[in-house]
């Protein structure tokens, strides 16, 4: 398995980090691009709607969207 990278990101006015798989930032890019959506948008939604840790908030994002492209 591919080591996690980590990110630092700017969500809601404060500086965090996110520590991703490649595979998952690849996804999570590709995602946003197809629904016409800049990262930071969807990373601040993703932060405001969490239950648990935000790096596997993004993965459950990346993982919905998938199931939903699989289900067309």
């Amino acid at each position: 398995m591919s080591e996690s990278r980590k990110v630092s990101v700017t969500i809601g006015g404060h500086r965090t980090s996110i520590s991703l798989e490649p595979a998952f930032w690849q996804a999570f890019g590709e995602l946003c691009r197809a629904e016409g959506r800049a990262r930071a948008g969807v990373l601040a939604e993703i932060d405001r709607d969490r239950a648990g840790n935000l790096s596997s908030a993004v993965r459950l994002w990346v993982l919905d969207r998938l199931r939903r492209a699989a289900r067309r």
